[in-house]
């Protein structure tokens, strides 16, 4: 194994367990925010899709959206089981000893599966990308890179690709566009993620079904995280991901029409529709960074990407919740998440991978 498994994801795993069952024992806010905010935090921050991301884009060039879509397919599913299940452990046992059972499933689940089979390379199993045990000779791929030779801060192309540092990266309007337009995508999904249940209560539907309402998210979002990847394998990603995005605006549009018109029957095209969308965010966002800026530097430009999506996590929800404690309404709140979701998919097309993809 590589330094990454050992280093940084077998860590994260064992902090992030450490952190959940430390919340068992919390007696204040102060330490709630220190073992859940501080350690469980950093621990998910080792094992989120950061890591996971750079090991794809060794393992993958042809069918890298699908095989993103299928890696990022068990968000949808742990969404589907750990959701009713917290619910349904809070509701018989309390908070605290949930804390603890979802620490110690943390640890005997994740701990052999990453520790003992995860691989960084292809190579240390002796095959080559897309799995293969020969070497292919793909043609090269277009991708716009800085001439750093000749001082000049407007993109060209150069066919030797796999050379991107952070340095050469922040001077293409590639990268910007990379970091910006999850940080929107982020800001309506987590308008919604975060409020969509009490929303769902205050309109009326008990705890546990809009519990399972918003599980129902996460298997409709697994299954269309595996089909927009592959469908972004053939044809252009930048297409793939407004189809996906369209999908999130009718999702959001059926909770704005439900504040309207109190029709508690929306709650069904808006667990279909905004599960088809939230599908698209992780394996584009992946497979256009991977795309873009594959080589030595691409675990640190992933990562900058992933921290914006943190930050636009957080202005969504807090935004939100000050938009309902204003007005008494996520009316203008759900709102703000389709317009943020619009500009979201207008930046993919700036960053452009399809001026980079071999088509």
């Amino acid at each position: 194994m590589t330094v990454l498994v050992p280093r940084v994801i077998v860590p994260g795993i064992l902090i992030l367990s450490s952190g959940l069952i430390l919340c068992g024992s919390i007696e204040t806010l102060t330490q709630f925010y220190i073992f859940y905010g501080v350690v469980a935090g950093a621990g998910i921050t080792c094992i989120a899709i950061v890591s996971y991301s750079a090991i794809l884009a060794h393992w993958f060039e042809e069918k890298r959206g699908l095989a993103s879509g299928i890696a990022v397919s068990g968000m949808g599913l742990g969404t589907f089981f750990i959701v009713p299940l917290s619910q349904h452990s809070i509701t018989l046992w309390g908070f605290r000893f949930s804390f603890v059972l979802l620490g110690i499933l943390v640890l005997i689940v994740l701990l052999p599966l990453n520790g003992i089979f995860l691989r960084h390379k292809p190579q240390e199993l002796g095959l080559y990308p897309d799995g293969l045990d020969v070497p292919v000779s793909a043609p090269k791929v277009e991708r716009p890179v800085l001439n750093m030779d000749r001082g000049e801060t407007e993109n060209s192309i150069d066919m030797e690709t796999d050379d991107w540092t952070l340095r050469t990266a922040l001077k293409t309007r590639h990268f910007w566009a990379l970091v910006l337009f999850p940080f929107f995508a982020y800001i309506g999904l987590f308008i919604i993620q975060v409020h969509n249940v009490k929303f769902l209560v205050d309109q009326g539907i008990d705890k546990m079904t809009a519990a399972y309402i918003f599980a129902m998210i996460g298997v409709v979002s697994l299954i269309f995280r595996i089909f927009w990847g592959w469908l972004s394998d053939h044809i252009w990603r930048e297409i793939t991901y407004s189809l996906g995005l369209l999908c999130l605006c009718l999702g959001i549009g059926s909770l704005l029409l439900m504040e309207l018109t109190g029709q508690l029957a929306l709650s069904y095209p808006f667990f279909i529709f905004f599960g088809m969308g939230w599908g698209v965010t992780a394996p584009l966002f992946m497979s256009i960074a991977a795309d873009l800026f594959k080589g030595k530097g691409f675990g640190l430009i992933y990562g900058i990407v992933e921290g914006g999506i943190g930050v636009a996590g957080a202005i969504g929800a807090w935004s939100a919740g000050f938009i309902f404690d204003r007005t008494h309404s996520y009316e203008w709140a759900f709102i703000l998440g389709i317009i943020a979701v619009i500009i979201s998919g207008l930046l993919a097309w700036v960053a452009a991978p399809r001026k980079v993809r071999d088509k």
